[in-house]
């Protein structure tokens, strides 16, 4: 019997909390491990007590064909990472791992090639959390060290999307 890598045990939670996300677009799902202990999760969804997109049926971003990455100001939810961090205390992220899954919200395949947005990442930074792992397929992943987010910042690059 082989057991699946603690990296991807994480992952697969992470995954499994997508599954909660009310975007029409991508459903992710984020979890806050630290000493080998859930933190937090958070999904992608309207502010509690507002409507969600899945319960409107539609995505304004959708409507006016914004490509990813861009015109959050639109978008009706709090994403994953947002959410993850806004249950947790910092004192719990300092030093924590980040884990995120996107999946397609029509047919739950996972999605490859995601990443925080630039809001996201300045969350991220700021609540202490040293390491980002984002699933690209159920055996692979890519780990973003948050210090680089620092000394590399997209925020004056004035480039749009991730």
């Amino acid at each position: 019997m082989e057991r699946v890598s603690k990296i991807n045990y994480y992952l697969d939670i992470a995954e499994t909390v997508s599954e909660r996300s009310t975007c029409l677009r991508k459903r992710y799902g984020a979890i806050i491990v630290k000493n080998d202990v859930i933190v937090s999760t958070g999904y992608n969804g309207a502010p509690r007590g507002r409507k969600n997109c899945s319960d409107i049926g539609s995505c304004m971003r959708d409507t006016l064909n914004i490509p990813r990455g861009e015109r959050y100001e639109l978008c009706r939810s709090i994403h994953a990472e947002a959410n993850a961090i806004i249950a947790a205390a910092r004192e719990q992220m300092i030093g924590a791992d980040l884990y995120m899954a996107c999946t397609d919200p029509h047919d739950g395949s996972i999605v490859p090639n995601t990443c925080s947005c630039m809001m996201c990442k300045r969350q991220v930074i700021n609540a202490g959390i040293s390491r980002v792992i984002v699933r690209e397929n159920k055996e692979e992943y890519t780990v973003y060290d948050v210090e680089d987010w620092v000394e590399n910042d997209d925020s004056l690059t004035g480039k749009f999307g991730y």
